[in-house]
């Protein structure tokens, strides 16, 4: 746990295989809805981080199709040198962290996956461009100004975002937000790209 409250223990990584224990005993005891309600844990979960995972994404996407949602896709920039620099060891830390970084304090109903590597996409149904694009800021600051020299002295982590707030089915969502992604990196990184609504086809960016 950081001095501001944010859980970042590696520990957390082990919340599925505790999801899986715990239904094998359920099961064991013939208590079969306990264990089918760890098991499903187990499945949604991502099993570096304890996040949410793909699995998991996909099911909410599919339900929530009809409902208003902002979505953003989210990168850790330069992970690779992370890896070559301090190991992987080191990069396993920083994506558990960044996990426990981007889903501290979302708004009610939303949440973090991992869509895959160093990627994440928080969900937020339910949520203006405005009040998304301020959650997402917030998310990209807490992992920017994160004492990562505690993991390793030298280590500095920032992430990049694409966000999207219009309607359309969930696979277009996700690669117009993929797009807005490739486009903050395109302007510096550590920066959250999102469409302008006053001049169609623009880009602006925060940070």
């Amino acid at each position: 746990m950081s001095k501001d409250g944010i859980a970042v223990h590696a520990e957390a990584a082990d919340l599925p295989a505790l999801h899986e224990t715990m239904a094998s005993v359920f099961a064991a005891q013939g208590n079969w809805e306990r264990a089918y309600l760890h098991l499903r844990s187990a499945l949604e979960r991502d099993a570096l981080t304890a996040g949410y995972n793909r699995r998991f994404l996909d099911q909410q996407l599919a339900r929530l199709a009809d409902g208003h949602l902002s979505l953003a896709m989210v990168d850790i920039d330069l992970f690779k040198h992370v890896n070559d620099t301090f190991g992987h060891l080191v990069g396993d830390r920083v994506l558990r962290s960044v996990a426990a970084l981007l889903k501290h304090e979302l708004p009610h109903g939303a949440f973090c996956a991992r869509y895959g590597g160093e990627e994440f996409v928080l969900v937020m149904p339910d949520l203006g461009a405005r009040e998304a694009l301020a959650t997402v800021e917030r998310a990209r600051l807490r992992v920017a100004r994160y004492a990562w020299h505690r993991v390793r002295p030298g280590l500095a982590v920032t992430v990049s975002a694409g966000l999207t707030a219009r309607p359309g089915p969930a696979e277009e969502r996700l690669r117009e937000a993929d797009a807005l992604l490739y486009a903050a990196k395109r302007a510096g990184r550590n920066v959250v790209a999102y469409p302008d609504s006053e001049i169609p086809g623009q880009i602006r960016h925060s940070g």
